[in-house]
């Protein structure tokens, strides 16, 4: 800081982190002088980040790149933006309809910063047909698991968020899936409750083995994070009988009107 008002720098991340990487630039915008960020995340929120700060006045060029440069103006200003489609929720949605089976149309979807989990989703079997901004996606029968390992890894790779998810949907898949967390320590904490519900997951470090069953059932569970208990409301879909799921305010943390979203796919589920 100088005389109380921050100053440019040359900032290297030794990981591309997005929390990070946009703190750095909220605070760079208004800074005195040029920032440079090396290693910066390039998530799509990123660029909606940037995007939106551009639209307020702040000078920004090489967002959706590892290098991004920032030069600070005096202020900015307000102004009139729509954010970008949640891709997380997106997905999550299209897991558990691959997981329950049916069909989906998601309508107004991001659907080229999701194509890193379509990737992987339609080596399930799904069938799935991606528009301009719409996906659509129907399972019929048991899904086959996924034939590589599941890495998750920074923008472009498979994201972390999507990875609890899509767990949910092939625990009941025929064959095995691999899981490789490469972002978070303690991402699996939602495992404890699937295995509860009849899931046969197997937790080695980073490394996670899903054996598809052929049934899972209803259980009290409690969700312990936002993904994990976004996947095991995925999986209360696919079980049989009634699933309890308490701690919906880790879920509430990340998803608009959750239950009435489930329910418009024909999912039975009501807040108690």
């Amino acid at each position: 800081m100088a005389g109380g008002k921050a100053h440019g720098a040359k900032i290297s991340l030794p990981f591309p982190s997005v929390g990070a990487t946009e703190n750095i630039i909220l605070c760079a915008v208004t800074a005195e002088g040029e920032t440079i960020v090396n290693n910066a995340a390039r998530e799509p929120e990123i660029c909606d980040l940037c995007g939106f700060l551009r639209n307020c006045g702040a000078d920004i060029k090489g967002d959706g790149g590892s290098r991004i440069i920032v030069s600070g103006v005096e202020k900015l200003h307000g102004c009139e933006y729509t954010i970008m489609p949640d891709r997380i929720a997106g997905a999550t949605y299209l897991s558990m309809t691959a997981g329950a089976g049916g069909e989906i149309i998601l309508k107004n979807a991001c659907t080229a910063e999701i194509e890193p989990f379509l990737s992987v989703l339609e080596q399930t079997g799904c069938m799935i047909y991606v528009g301009d901004d719409k996906i659509y996606l129907r399972s019929s029968g048991r899904l086959k698991a996924v034939r590589d390992r599941i890495r998750t890894m920074p923008h472009p790779g498979f994201p972390t968020d999507a990875q609890a998810v899509l767990m949910a949907a092939l625990i009941k898949a025929d064959g095995t899936s691999v899981f490789e967390e490469n972002i978070f320590d303690c991402r699996y904490r939602h495992t404890g409750a699937l295995i509860k519900m009849g899931a046969d997951i197997e937790v080695m470090g980073k490394v996670a083995v899903v054996r598809g069953v052929k049934r899972l059932r209803g259980a009290d569970i409690e969700a312990t994070d936002l993904r994990g208990g976004a996947a095991m409301a995925a999986a209360a879909l696919a079980a049989e009988g009634t699933t309890c799921l308490s701690g919906v305010c880790h879920i509430d943390r990340g998803y608009e009107k959750f239950e009435e979203a489930v329910r418009s796919i024909g999912g039975d589920i009501r807040r108690v």
